[in-house]
């Protein structure tokens, strides 16, 4: 792929799953709560491109953020591996879920 269309593209894979129904759940569980930079929508943007390019770990994950792009698709200018961890440990597990289900549900039947 392009790097120059990478994230627009990537924007355009999230669509489905960026979708109200995830951020009302976010409201519902009060998982931003607190927050004031690294809100739960940013986290899953950073975990999925994570998961597409394969890191390896949390620095990894972590350096992705220098990318001026990438800044701008999540709102973060840096990150922490430290952080990461800590919003890992802080994401309901159920609102992931509601993800993948929501995901599921999209697939076509023959």
């Amino acid at each position: 792929m392009d790097k120059d269309t990478l994230f627009s593209s990537f924007g355009k894979w999230l669509a489905p799953i960026c979708t109200k129904s995830f951020t009302e759940k976010v409201k519902e569980t009060n998982q931003d709560k607190y927050v004031k930079k690294f809100t739960t929508l940013s986290y899953l943007k950073l975990f999925l491109h994570a998961q597409i390019q394969q890191r390896d770990g949390l620095r990894e994950i972590a350096d992705d953020v220098l990318s001026k792009d990438f800044q701008k698709e999540l709102g973060l200018k840096s990150i922490s591996a430290a952080q990461l961890s800590r919003k890992h440990n802080q994401v309901d597990p159920a609102l992931l879920e509601h993800v993948f289900m929501q995901l599921v549900l999209r697939i076509p039947r023959k």
